[in-house]
């Protein structure tokens, strides 16, 4: 749908054979406190993209493009949200917005979470299609290796580095 709305359908295949998935599980304990404690730290993902479904213990919060954090609320059980990953954000060339996100919990009750993650494939070059480059939309990233990206975010200059898609690749 993503590639459809942005007329790019010819990459479609690409996209596909290009991607593997991984789901997680994931726990945050209630801290205890009515006080709002931090349950993950504010971060984008880098992946491609992430589908996200919570028990109806709130605690995701997304951080707009005007710099104020948000709570998700789901409208209903079952509700499922998307986020854009870094490599989706390089591959469209800054078009598709990666926001950072994080968990604040507070209260008594566990918070789960299911999160299905899209990721380029081992060796994957992620390269933005010459149809997102244009005079108003200036090449934002070199291409890169999805694997190498994670290699820098592993070390202790990229975990500090909020920016390490920026820093990375960019241009």
């Amino acid at each position: 749908m993503v590639l459809e709305s942005l007329g790019l359908e010819k990459y479609l295949e690409e996209h596909m054979n290009s991607t593997n998935y991984l789901l997680r599980v994931m726990k945050y304990k209630g801290p205890q406190t009515s006080e709002a404690k931090l349950g993950l730290s504010p971060h984008t993902d880098k992946n491609i993209v992430t589908i996200l479904n919570q028990n109806q213990v709130e605690g995701l919060e997304i951080l707009t493009k005007n710099r104020k954090w948000i709570s998700y609320k789901p409208f209903q059980p079952g509700t499922f949200i998307a986020l854009i990953g870094d490599a989706l954000h390089a591959w469209s060339n800054g078009r598709l917005y990666s926001p950072f996100h994080r968990v604040m919990m507070s209260g008594n009750e566990a918070r789960y979470s299911t999160a299905l993650f899209s990721i380029p494939k081992g060796g994957y070059l992620i390269k933005t299609p010459p149809e997102m480059v244009d005079e108003e939309h200036p090449l934002l990233y070199k291409p890169y290796v999805h694997v190498e990206l994670l290699d820098y975010c592993y070390t202790p200059r990229g975990q500090a580095d909020q920016f390490a898609l920026r820093t990375y690749c960019g241009l």
